[in-house]
């Protein structure tokens, strides 16, 4: 797996879809941990099904409770502006008010937040 650390943080720079259900999440965790040593991780939208951004699979809980109960901070990089369900707009606002899961426009907030956060 093609992954990179910056600032103690793995960066997932693998193609593709790599988050399907909770186990995946779970192996991509317990991987970028054992590989880098690293307690947060970067993730691109463009990495987790699309089914993770209709909050009625869900798969987005599941999944970032994994990340909780693992204690690894997880910052999710892509455009969220233009998301049109409410629930998920809600949802994404009350994760970046906490300090474990964000989701940022960019590369640089994410590190930005994590390092904030406290990884």
């Amino acid at each position: 797996m093609n992954i990179e650390t910056k600032k103690q943080t793995a960066i997932v720079r693998e193609p593709g879809v790599l988050i399907t259900d909770g186990p995946s999440a779970m192996d991509l965790l317990a991987t970028a941990r054992y590989e880098t040593g690293c307690s947060a991780l970067v993730l691109f939208k463009e990495q987790l099904d699309e089914s993770f951004f209709r909050l009625s699979t869900g798969l987005a809980g599941e999944v970032l409770q994994k990340f909780v109960n693992y204690q690894m901070k997880l910052a999710i990089v892509g455009d969220f502006d233009r998301c049109d369900s409410k629930p998920l707009r809600d949802f994404i606002r009350e994760s970046n008010e906490g300090r474990q899961i964000c989701f940022q426009p960019d590369e640089e907030s994410a590190l930005a937040w994590l390092e904030q956060a406290g990884a």
